[in-house]
């Protein structure tokens, strides 16, 4: 039999909590430059409780979030890469670039998506006539109950800057774009990121890849939306 040291250093610690994050607001939410997030809309880095487990994760990603009526703004800071970026637009989620899961409805007690529940992908390049451009879509959820609204052309934004040792993003999803978006009377958003990156790694938020965050919102941890 295993071992109880053993069995811990198996268990991610991040499954034995369900996180709740405050998520600042940001006015004005977005402009023609995109946005510039300041340090209280910095996520937290829950993969670094997985320390010292075989779940643990690298830390190269520096996450920032924020909201407004109008809807929400995602930051995405990039470093140590010693290889050029690889984005494709035929293959969106193996690119480098963040992939995010929102449920307007937080409902934490679904194992299958619902028609709330949404996932976007945002890349540094692999946009434009010449590829270089930042790029975002939407994803469909494996095994959803029900999809989303799919969005029209261009109602996702996303800007980006390639660095020599990584990459600037930011990206804006409107209010449009997320069904059941509501503030007002929502105040709680279900959650959870992806960074992808073929140098570097995986970089998570709630979940790692032990668990099907994916596709079940159970995973997700939740946004509290706070002034």
């Amino acid at each position: 039999m295993e071992s109880e040291e053993q069995l811990n250093s198996l268990l991610a610690p991040r499954f034995l909590f369900r996180f709740a994050v405050p998520l600042h607001r940001k006015k004005p939410i977005w402009g023609a430059s995109g946005v510039k997030l300041a340090e209280q809309h910095k996520l937290p880095d829950l993969a670094s409780l997985d320390v010292g487990t075989a779940n643990h994760e690298p830390s190269f990603a520096d996450m920032r979030m924020a909201w407004d009526t109008e809807g929400l703004a995602l930051s995405l800071s990039i470093t140590g890469k010693k290889q050029p970026v690889w984005c494709r637009e035929s293959r969106l989620e193996d690119s480098d670039g963040l992939v995010v899961w929102i449920d307007t409805r937080a409902t934490h007690n679904i194992h299958r998506a619902s028609k709330y529940c949404h996932s976007f992908v945002f890349l540094p390049a692999g946009g434009g006539h010449d590829s270089t451009e930042a790029l975002a879509d939407q994803l469909l959820i494996n095994r959803a109950r029900e999809n989303a609204r799919p969005v029209r052309p261009r109602e996702l934004q996303a800007i980006s800057k390639v660095t020599k040792d990584g990459y600037n993003l930011t990206a804006f999803i409107p209010a449009v774009s997320l069904g059941g978006y509501d503030p007002t009377n929502h105040r709680s958003l279900g959650f959870t990121y992806a960074v992808i990156d073929r140098e570097l790694g995986l970089s998570t938020f709630a979940t790692g890849p032990a668990f099907p965050f994916g596709e079940d919102p159970s995973c997700w941890a939740t946004l509290e939306l706070v002034e």
